[in-house]
Formats: structure tokens, C-alpha cells, sequence
């Protein structure tokens, strides 16, 4: 079935909407999922061809909400959980609401329920599983496709998740105040997670998944509407634009992989680039600084340099040692290391990999190798370099990067070759 990309883009938008208010009513998430999902589905086959109604929030909660009522009178427990409805609703309330009641446009519980789909009972997997598919509105073969796995693993995923809210007992509602800012930081860390995996994927053919980092940055927008003096959301926002406005330059004609440092920047995004700078310059000074607001200011300072060798290095290092004083991560040391590099030379920024070395958490990741192959070309030790990135390649799952990484190592390789013939030669 195809459907209009302007009716798809309004379903996704209100799906979320929809779904808070029948989850709300009836305090069964779970079953308000599915109620939503064929009202959606009864709006994308209606509407292209009757037009889209005047309040389509409300039409698409008024088939939710008889929908809803079906399958609550369908379950073994009807009775009581219909007298739990009649005790919550007066009498003339038990029948769905008129499209312009005042259920149905006075709230936007949106944000609730991004709170209750990454609630931190739930592993990570599931959770962004979840929130793609109740607050995203995709559906799980969309899900199941962004994450190269069967349709119908994702189906269990997404199954095991919102038994394991009806298990737990969740009241649909907005965290106590004790508990907001751990449950907001791990909203966060769901839309960034989903935005990674958009931006460079992790396995399978293609670099990027380029649905899959349009619809993070959509939902991070729309946490950043709905919280719009939170500071690290609109870094989070920021960090998003700032490094998905590289995307265009990032692959070649074949989906090779290009490095930052060969990308044709005309290339970028500037509307994007100024959008993401706008935001962080003004989340900065608002404070509390947290770790995406300086993750964009990292980013801000490599898309607005003309190129790699006129980029603000030094201050770029001195982001890094902050954002290590926020976060206790390998990577950030990893990232720091090469920023140490480009200020201080290729020495530098070797030793301090070599304290990365032990990490139980880099043992068997490319990035170190890969960035120590980097750092040895700089440095002009071509054979080492050449072995590094021959063990980086060894170790990432991601096609494009083991490509990139194998055609560097012979490249260097087939420049070291002539150096060495010229050598024997002489000797």
C-alpha cells in the first residue's frame, strides 16, 4: 500500500499523541499500542482517497479509543477492567470521545510516554525498539529492516518490552521529580543510541542508515519543543545536525567511505551546521553543561573550519579534557589522544594510546588500532602503520570501514615497497 509521504509524516507525528491519551485512559499501554497501530493503519488506507479530516488527531483517537473498547471487552478479564474504566469515566463517558473533546486536545502526554518506552527496566535494545516503534510510529518490519534483523525477532522484542511494563506496573504518568533527570538522561541516551547506529551502522553493507538518522533527529526536535530550557537536550539536538550535516560527503560514488579529513565540505549541510551552532551557542551559556552540549561543540568546531589542517585543534583538546571530566569513557580518551596529536605531533598523541592499551572496553575494537595506524602514518612509520590498520580491519564488522581500512594499509604498503627495492638496491 502506498501512502502519501505528507499523511505518513502527520501519522508519525501524532502517533505518539494518540497512543498517550488511550494509555492514559486506560492505563494498559500495551494494548493501547495495538489499538493505535490499526487506527493508523485505518487512516493510511482512508485518508489519501477521502481526504484528510479536519481534526485528524481527534479522528485518529476516536478509532483508537472503539478500537481500544474491543479489545478490552475481548480479554478474559473484561469485566473488571471495564468496571475499572466505568469507575475512572461518568457514565456519558463510555463511549468514544467527540473528535473536538477536550481528551483530546488539551494534552500531549508525548513526553510520558518517551519516559515509560526507555524506562531504564528495560535493556537498551529494547528500549530503542520500543520507542521507534510507539513514539517513532514505524512499524516493526521498518524497525526490523533499520537493524538488519527478521521481522520476527523484532516482533518478539517489541513483545517482551511492553510485557515487561505490564509487568512491572507502570503507571502511565510523568516520573516523581526525584527521578525526571535520571529518566530524561535515559531518553537521551535511546535517541542518541538510535542516531549512532543511523550514522555509521555496525554491521551490514552500508555506512549509514539514513532513515534511521533522520528519525532520531526528528524525535530529538520533538523532545526539544517539549523541553525547551533543557539544556542538554538541545545539545543532544545539536550534536545530531551538526554531525549528520557531514552525511552527504561521508561515502563516494560506491558508498566507499571518505575521512573527515578528504571530504569535499561544500558538500555539507550549512543550513543544518548553522541551525546546530545556533543551538549549542545558546545552550552553553544556560547551563548546567553536560556531555552532548560539548560533544556539539566539538562538532561545531570541525564543520565550520575550511579544512583539517586550519581547524581549531587546540581548542577542540581542550573540549575533550572537559568532556573527559564529565563522562569516564575509552572512546572520549581515544578521541582526545588524536586531538593531542594534532597539537602537540604524532608522539603525543601515540603515548597516550598506549594508556588506552589495557582497556578491557577497547579490547577488540577497531577504533584503537585504527587510530594508532593513523597516528604511525603521521608520524611516517609506514610498516607499523600498515599493521595497525590490517588489525582494525581485522576487527570491525562494519563493510565500508574494513574496506577503508584494507585499501589504506595497501596503499601504504604499495608506497613502503619502492622505499625498501631502493634500499637493497643501495646496500
Amino acid at each position: 500500500m502506498n501512502t502519501d509521504p505528507r499523511v505518513e509524516d502527520l501519522l508519525r507525528e501524532l502517533a505518539p499523541q494518540v497512543l498517550g491519551v488511550l494509555a492514559r485512559r486506560f492505563g494498559d499501554f500495551a494494548t493501547a499500542e495495538d489499538a493505535v497501530q490499526e487506527a493508523l493503519l485505518a487512516a493510511a488506507t482512508q485518508w489519501p482517497a477521502e481526504g484528510v479530516p479536519a481534526n485528524p488527531r481527534g479522528w485518529l483517537i476516536q478509532v483508537g479509543y472503539r478500537r481500544m473498547i474491543e479489545l478490552v471487552r475481548g480479554e478474559q478479564a473484561r469485566r473488571r477492567r471495564e468496571d475499572l474504566v466505568a469507575r475512572r469515566d461518568p457514565d456519558d463517558r463510555q463511549y468514544a470521545p467527540a473528535a473536538d473533546d477536550e481528551l483530546t486536545t488539551e494534552r500531549d502526554d508525548t513526553l510520558v510516554l518517551l519516559m515509560l518506552c526507555c524506562h531504564p527496566a528495560l535493556a537498551p535494545t529494547s528500549a530503542v525498539a520500543l520507542t521507534l516503534r510507539a513514539v517513532g510510529g514505524l512499524s516493526t518490519a521498518e524497525i526490523a529492516r533499520a537493524f538488519l534483523v527478521p521481522e520476527a525477532t523484532m516482533a518478539q522484542r517489541i513483545s517482551r518490552a511492553k510485557q515487561r511494563i505490564r509487568a512491572s506496573g507502570l503507571p502511565f504518568r510523568m516520573p516523581e521529580p526525584a527521578e525526571r533527570a535520571d529518566r530524561l538522561a535515559a531518553v537521551r541516551q535511546v535517541l542518541y543510541l538510535v542516531f549512532t547506529e543511523g550514522h555509521t551502522s555496525t554491521t551490514g553493507p552500508d555506512l549509514r542508515r539514513i532513515d534511521l538518522a533522520v528519525e532520531a533527529i526528528r524525535l530529538t526536535r520533538a523532545l526539544h519543543t517539549l523541553l525547551p530550557d533543557d539544556s542538554e537536550s538541545a545539545g543532544l539536538l545539536a550534536l545530531m545536525l551538526l554531525t549528520e550535516a557531514r552525511g552527504p560527503a561521508r561515502t563516494g560514488p560506491s558508498g566507499e567511505l571518505i575521512s573527515l579529513a578528504e571530504q569535499d565540505r561544500s558538500r555539507w549541510d550549512t543550513a543544518a551546521i548553522a541551525e546546530g551552532v545556533a543551538l549549542v551557542t545558546r545552550a552553553l551559556p544556560r547551563g548546567p553543561v553536560g556531555p552532548y552540549q560539548v560533544q556539539a561543540a566539538i562538532a561545531a568546531l570541525h564543520d565550520e573550519a575550511p579544512s583539517t589542517q586550519q581547524t581549531d585543534w587546540p581548542q577542540i583538546l581542550a573540549l575533550y579534557q572537559v568532556l573527559e571530566r564529565l563522562v569516564e569513557s575509552p572512546v572520549v580518551a581515544l578521541n582526545r589522544a588524536v586531538a593531542t596529536a594534532m597539537v602537540y605531533g604524532p608522539a603525543a598523541g601515540l603515548s597516550a594510546l598506549d594508556a588506552l592499551a589495557d582497556d578491557p572496553r577497547l579490547a577488540g575494537h577497531h577504533r584503537l588500532p585504527a587510530a594508532r595506524a593513523h597516528l604511525h602514518e603521521m608520524a611516517g612509520d609506514r610498516e607499523q602503520a600498515v599493521t595497525d590498520f590490517r588489525a582494525a580491519a581485522a576487527r570491525t564488522s562494519s563493510v565500508p570501514e574494513q574496506r577503508y581500512l584494507t585499501i589504506r594499509a595497501a596503499r601504504l604498503a604499495a608506497e613502503r615497497a619502492p622505499i625498501a627495492s631502493e634500499r637493497r638496491h643501495k646496500a
